[in-house]
Parts: C-alpha cells; structure tokens; sequence
C-alpha cells in the first residue's frame, strides 16, 4: 500500500532527477499546447478520479470476507489463504518500484486507464478460473494494478485540486486520498460481505458487481483533464531507488519499523481476522466479515483526518497507545469468545495503525534531504510491504501446528515487543 500521509503510499519519486513531465496548470505549457483533450473540467474529474481511486482500492479488498468460503468449497488451509493474500502484496511491490513513477512522464491518464483495466482483468480471473492457481494470479494482478493506480491517483487528485481551486491549500485532496485509499479498502470488503451473503452467487456477483463499476472508473477517468505534459524525450527508464539517510540511520529504522507493525495489523484484518470471526468466534456471518474490515480501515483512515494537523511526535504517540490499546482486548476477544470485544478492539488497532503510519511517513520524510525524499519513502514502504506480508504467513504457518488462538497471541506479543523496542528511537527529537 504507496503515499505520503495515508495507506497505501503515495508517489514515491527520485527528486533527484530532473522532472520528466510538467504539471498543467493552463490550456499551454511553454507555448505548447497541453497534453491531450478532456471532456471533463478539473473540478469534475477531482471527483471522477475520487470515485475511480476508491473503487480501485474496495475492489482490491473484495476478497477479504470471501476466504473463508474459498476455504470451505476447496478445502484449503488457513496458510493458503495468508499466501493469496501475500500474491497481492507481492504485486503491489513489483508495481510500485518498477513504475509506480511512470505516471510522471508518461502523463497521469496513460496511467490510470490501464490500470483500472488491469484490475477489471483481476476481477474476470476470478470468474472464470476459481480455482487457487486462478485465485494467486487474480491477486497478483490486482496488486499489480493498485501498485500504480494508488501512487498516479493521489498526485492526479492533488493537480487536478490545485487548478479547480488555485491558492487553496491540500487539505481536500488529502483528505480525498484517505478516504479513497483507507475507506475504500473499508468498503470493499462491506459491500462484497453484504452480497455474499444476501445476493446469490456470492463467489461471483461480487466480482460481478466491481468488474463493472472499475470498466465505467476506466471510461470516466479516459475524459478528465491530462495534468502532467508528457517529456519531448522520453528519459531512460530506471526502477525506483531505495535510500537511507546516513545521518539519521537509527530513528529512520524505527520509522520503518512502525511502518512494518502498522502494516502487519491491517494485514491481519484483511486476510485471517474473517477465519478467526467465522471459526474461533462462531459468526460465519459474511457480511459481518466484512462490517469487520470496515470498521478497522474506516478506524484508520478516521484517526488520520482527525489528527492530520497535530503534530509528528503527537501522532506517533496517539498510534503507539492506541495499537497497544487495541490489540490487548482483541487478543483476549479471541481467548474468551466475544465479538463485541473483538470489534472494538480491532477498531481501536485500526485507529493506532493508521496514525502510526502516518507519523512514520511524515518522520522519514523530515530526516531525509529533500532531493533524496522519494527514495527513502521507497525504501520504507518495502519494509512496510514485507509487514503486510512476512506476519501473517508466519500466523497461518503457526495455525497448522498450533491452534488461532495461540497463533493470534504470537502474533499480538510480537507486535507490542517491537513497538516496545522502537519507541525510545522513535520519538527522539
């Protein structure tokens, strides 16, 4: 997930680098004619980009209440479910640092569209090929997609706000990007729950449903404005580089290290927490499966519009209080069955998560140079990524010898001990 105060990330970009494409601002750029025809205004397409942006991202979380019938039709492990999960994650950084910046010459639009189509592509191999080589491949390419819809979107959003509404400040966009990033990582898993469980063919409408509404995202964003005038010379290609600041080596890897814990939850809730409700708490319920992931990434992207303009130091407290608040009580949801406690412990988590995360972002973008800024954000999203990924497989490998229970408190202790490990690094001015 790739951004500069919300999850997924943002762009990630060499600023080292001369520019490669030039933002539009008016109908000419050094007396050239701006890159291509739109239909739509700059304000119309703020939302046009908007609705495709969330769409992108409820689509990529679609499957997420979805598993546990997988698992039952197929007869799958919980580990197999943790390794679709990861195919995703793996795309997203394939994605992200081989052209996650290619929108920046290349133009936003030329981005996007294809983008979109890959993830309707995503949404077909679900239909047609159901079985677990089709399910990897479908999340694959679904990660491929977010990996460069999520970096394009959020630079579209914010050049399309500075030219609807010049001298405004980025307050909007900003608050756009969370509520498409996080909300719509929130909403995917409501809506498909809710189809699954009240829609026939829950294995399909669902798919069904967001094929449809990312092929209208990709027609729609074909007619919004152009805001990056393409290079004359296209600049040779190079994937995106890793850095660390030298100088503050010791509080960027705490950063990182937040990063990886805020990650690692909304990881969890996003792959084995519908198991854990369906299984250890006895709700097979799918659509609250998915009322569950709705309120830990609505949690998450809430607490970061709130805290948006405190201060660093202020949002990484409130995200390492708030973690450590809600994961005792969802550990203890899972030993003594209780879904209330469960929820509210994963809305609290969520909360911590999201504001953790972007303290973390803004602090690694404090200590880098600013010509080296993008690279150091490139390097703590690959950290963040491997926490999406290396904590919930290492759960579902742990739930074939130990039960989820057990698992789920590994999982918790291992949180807090490197939380507990990083503060002191972490908050050191």
């Amino acid at each position: 997930m790739s951004m500069s105060t919300q999850f997924p990330p943002s762009p990630v970009r060499n600023d080292t680098a001369p520019p490669t494409g030039t933002p539009v601002h008016s109908g000419t750029i050094a007396g050239r004619p701006a890159a291509g025809r739109s239909v739509l205004g700059h304000g119309a397409g703020f939302w046009v980009i908007a609705f495709a942006f969330l769409t992108a991202m409820a689509f990529s979380a679609v499957p997420t209440p979805l598993y546990v019938l997988y698992q039952h039709r197929d007869g799958f492990s919980s580990f197999m479910t943790t390794v679709v999960f990861a195919a995703y994650a793996v795309g997203v950084i394939i994605s992200l640092f081989l052209a996650g910046h290619a929108s920046d010459w290349l133009g936003r639009r030329r981005v996007l569209v294809p983008a979109l189509l890959v993830e309707a592509v995503s949404a077909l191999v679900f239909l047609v090929w159901p079985a677990l080589p089709g399910l990897l491949l479908a999340r694959l390419l679904s990660g491929l997609g977010i990996g460069l819809i999520t970096a394009t979107a959020t630079a579209h959003l914010s050049e399309l706000h500075a030219v609807d509404r010049p001298g405004a400040d980025r307050t909007r966009p900003e608050l756009m990007s969370t509520a498409a990033n996080l909300g719509g990582l929130g909403v995917g898993p409501l809506v498909s729950g809710a189809l699954a469980q009240y829609v026939s063919g829950p294995l399909r409408t669902p798919y069904l449903v967001f094929m449809a509404l990312l092929l209208v995202g990709a027609m729609a964003v074909a007619l919004v404005p152009e805001t990056v005038q393409p290079a004359e010379e296209r600049p040779a290609y190079r994937p995106q580089r890793i850095a660390v600041p030298a100088a503050a080596r010791a509080r960027y890897f705490a950063a990182a290290g937040a990063a990886f814990a805020s990650f690692s939850i909304l990881g969890l809730f996003t792959s084995l927490a519908p198991g854990l409700v369906a299984g250890t708490l006895h709700h097979p319920s799918r659509a609250l499966a998915g009322l569950v992931a709705f309120l830990v990434f609505g949690a998450a992207a809430t607490a970061q519009s709130v805290l948006a303009r405190t201060t660093v130091r202020r949002q990484l407290a409130a995200g390492v209080s708030l973690m450590t608040a809600g994961l005792v009580p969802l550990t203890v949801a899972v030993w003594q069955p209780d879904l209330a406690l469960f929820l509210a412990g994963g809305a609290v988590a969520g909360a911590g998560a999201g504001v953790l995360l972007k303290g973390a972002i803004s602090t690694v973008a404090a200590l880098a140079a600013p010509g080296a800024r993008g690279e150091a954000l490139a390097g703590l999203f690959l950290i963040g990524y491997a926490g999406l990924t290396v904590p919930v497989l290492g759960v579902g490998i742990a739930t074939q010898f130990i039960s989820a229970k057990v698992a789920l408190l590994g999982f918790a202790a291992a949180i807090l001990l490197m939380v507990a490990a990083i503060s002191s690094r972490l908050f050191r001015r």
